[in-house]
């Protein structure tokens, strides 16, 4: 992964952000030497779709897993 001072990015912003675009290699941004931001591609994929087909309904998921009657609004009875 490449490295780069924040000023440097600072100053080059736009021609990182076409590099990573190109070649797809992550950019890791230094503060005073210190990892502040990566800076990467953005996926084409996204991540819900790695989902598709994992989930299976299994009952109702519309009605209330309680009957009304096991309320317990402000302790009040709804009926």
């Amino acid at each position: 992964m490449k490295t780069m001072n924040a000023s440097d990015f600072k100053a080059r912003c736009l021609k990182v952000l076409d590099n990573v675009a190109a070649d797809g290699e992550p950019v890791l941004i230094l503060k005073r030497g210190k990892p502040v931001a990566q800076l990467g591609p953005v996926s084409e994929r996204r991540a819900q779709e790695g989902l598709r087909g994992t989930v299976h309904i299994l009952g109702d998921v519309i009605s209330p897993v309680l009957p009304a009657n096991d309320w317990d609004v402000e302790g009040g009875d709804l009926n």
